[in-house]
């Protein structure tokens, strides 16, 4: 395949703008939808990888595996095709950058913005592991972060051997520096994988750095599977002890000590983010204690929640505590009769707290489901004991996507109480004015007016409309369609202009066929002529050349036959009245005279071509002989003069013998 260039048209759609980026598999353009007038993203397979049959499944599966994920935090696959003996796939174009360029930039990032990228991430984990898919390649690469902080996961799909800039161990591939310690050995992959991914992406998010590094991509697998990562707060002191005992949690060698899932990962973090941003030390010591609990409930060991809050303590001092200790430490003091009466109270009231604790149902964590779709958002509630209730509302999400809940995520709520989703309705409709005949600035204005945009003009010649009025638009004008949907406005450019071609000697067919090809109406006319073939142009008007606008008409002359007309006959006729009959009978005379002896034929026609009663064409010349006698004479002469419709004059010379 040729080094694709600009303005490249692939498979008939999809025009090539410049080019995004290159990977180890594919090089990614931006392109043009020449049939739905948006941006997009192709992914085009390197034409090396194109003839291996690993390959382009392993392409075929990303696009089939993509395609059917439509959630808030993954890149949607609108198509896939082949092109120039390779394949491609078409992709949502995301101005912004890749998480690996963030990280080189900005890392180490602030906690919470970590955290709330870390949770996007996941939730389109949740949303890929809840379809039966396993990402496989979570890295950095493949999240884009737009300018807003909104992350969307891309390339699902991985195949499981054939990619050269990829670690094999076994037969399960993956970028060496993310491997989960089960893939680099070679061992199945499941959800628990991808979140050891995750775990290794916050890591480089708040150190700069990943947790395992080297020259060779078997020497990292082999780290992933055999040592300890360093502690975050080594590298960076302001990684918070609760979010730092996170990140270790979720990068256990061990997938069973990791997380069960990424909803649950999703509700630790949301707890760091809380401790991090409350105010107080005793919230905070709260959250810690429900991060410390969480991970303990998950199936990590006892001694990492143990860990966690040790690391707090540690992290916030010991004098609170020490307080605490010392007081308890303090003999009681004896008690008067109002001290036994307050005894006995407090103990009732803490009687009936006990009963109130012990009969109230139990309060779990909410999941968080923003930004899911409804049926996504429902089937994690339900999973977590939760009912649920929703209403819509318009908005400019998608639609059927979660914009709200309540309680919120994180929070804790009655076990089987109910958990209200708001769900975007999408941005609602709008009809499409009917903007013809406008100037390109009224119908951009009605057209916003109408909750639309405008998404660009085509300029095209216009036989309707003068130059600058808008012609039509698409959708075309009364459609209803959704609120902020690109309109594109035609433009009238004028009337075109076409030179006449030359139709003088064609037959009417041939005449008709290369004027009406050239942009023309024809008008036809006939006129007889004996000098042009029956049924050839005979003139045309405009003349060959002129340049007339598209459309016009152009009228031609067709030759037909002359009529035809009985020759009168006139012979023994004076020679005067023979001219005005034929004459009169539409031919022109043509005279001889030829001297006679006989007295009688003085002056009268003697004969006549065509002779009397033929049929001739009007028009035509008949030719009569006229006689002039000539006393005594023995020879003559005769001298022809030729008449059309002006009288006939003749001019005789006579020439007699020699005297005798």
């Amino acid at each position: 395949m040729a080094e694709p260039k600009p303005d490249t048209l692939v498979d008939g759609r999809y025009r090539l703008l410049s080019r995004l980026g290159t990977g180890g598999m594919a090089e990614v353009f931006l392109a043009e939808d020449q049939q739905l007038g948006r941006k997009i993203a192709l992914k085009l397979l390197h034409r090396r990888f194109a003839e291996d049959p690993d390959f382009v499944e392993r392409f075929r599966r990303e696009a089939q595996a993509a395609a059917g994920l439509q959630h808030p935090n993954v890149v949607s696959v609108y198509d896939r095709g082949t092109y120039d003996d390779t394949y491609y796939i078409a992709m949502e174009y995301l101005p912004g950058r890749s998480l690996k360029q963030l990280i080189r930039e900005e890392a180490p990032l602030d906690p919470l913005r970590a955290i709330d990228i870390a949770i996007q991430i996941l939730k389109a984990a949740r949303f890929a592991h809840a379809h039966g898919v396993i990402h496989r390649d979570l890295k950095p690469h493949n999240v884009i972060v737009d300018d807003s902080g909104h992350a969307k996961v891309t390339d699902f799909g991985i195949a499981r051997a054939g990619a050269s800039d990829m670690t094999e161990t076994g037969s399960i591939m993956g970028t060496a520096q993310y491997l989960s310690p089960e893939q680099a050995q070679g061992h199945a992959v499941n959800a628990q994988s991808d979140l050891y991914s995750v775990g290794v992406i916050l890591y480089e998010m708040l150190t700069a750095r990943v947790p395992f590094d080297a020259e060779s991509p078997v020497t990292i697998a082999l780290k992933h599977v055999s040592e300890a990562p360093t502690p975050l707060s080594a590298i960076n002191p302001n990684v918070p002890p609760e979010l730092e005992q996170t990140v270790l949690w979720v990068l256990n060698k061990d997938p069973a000590d990791r997380p069960a899932d990424a909803d649950q990962l999703i509700t630790v973090l949301e707890h760091c983010r809380e401790a991090i941003t409350s105010a107080g030390a005793g919230q905070h010591t709260a959250s810690m204690a429900a991060v410390a609990a969480a991970g303990a409930a998950a199936g990590a060991n006892a001694a990492i929640a143990d860990q966690a809050m040790r690391a707090y303590r540690a992290t916030n001092g010991t004098g609170e505590v020490a307080a605490v200790e010392e007081q308890e430490e303090e003999r009681p003091r004896r008690r008067g009769p109002w001290g036994w009466v307050l005894l006995v109270l407090v103990l009732i009231a803490a009687a009936a707290a006990a009963a109130y604790l012990l009969s109230r149902p139990r309060q779990v964590p909410v999941p968080g489901v923003v930004g899911d779709s409804l049926p996504v958002a429902r089937h994690v509630l339900e999973a977590s004991h939760f009912q649920v209730g929703s209403a819509t509302q318009t908005s400019s999400k998608p639609v059927g996507t979660v914009i709200s809940q309540d309680p919120g995520g994180g929070s804790k709520a009655d076990k089987s109480s109910t958990v209200f989703l708001t769900v975007s309705s999408g941005p609602g409709t709008a009809s499409i004015p009917s903007v013809e005949g406008e100037a390109v600035g009224a119908a951009t204005r009605a057209i916003k007016h109408a909750h639309l945009k405008v998404s660009h003009t085509v300029s095209q010649s216009s036989t309707r409309f003068p130059d600058g009025q808008v012609t039509g638009t698409d959708p075309g004008a009364g459609k209803s369609v959704p609120v902020g949907t690109p309109v594109t406005l035609f433009v009238s450019s004028g009337q075109p202009t076409r030179s006449v071609p030359s139709v003088v000697g064609e037959t009417q067919t041939g005449a008709n066929t290369d004027l009406t090809r050239a942009g023309f109406n024809v008008n036809s006319t006939t006129q007889p002529s004996s000098s042009v073939p029956v049924g050839a142009v005979i003139s045309q008007t405009p003349k060959a050349g002129a340049v007339e606008p598209a459309g016009s008409t152009v009228t031609i002359v067709i030759a037909t036959a002359p009529a035809t007309a009985t020759v009168p006959p006139v012979t023994g006729d004076p020679a005067g009245g023979a001219a005005s009959a034929l004459k009169a009978a539409g031919f022109k005379v043509v005279q001889h005279t030829k001297k006679v002896t006989d007295p009688t034929q003085n002056g009268t026609v003697i004969s006549q071509t065509p002779g009397g009663n033929a049929n001739a064409k009007k028009g035509s010349t008949v030719t009569i002989t006229v006689g002039s006698y000539v006393p005594g004479s023995s020879s003559s002469t005769s001298t022809t003069t030729s008449s059309s419709s002006s009288p006939t004059t003749t001019t005789s010379t006579t020439s007699s013998g020699p005297a005798g």
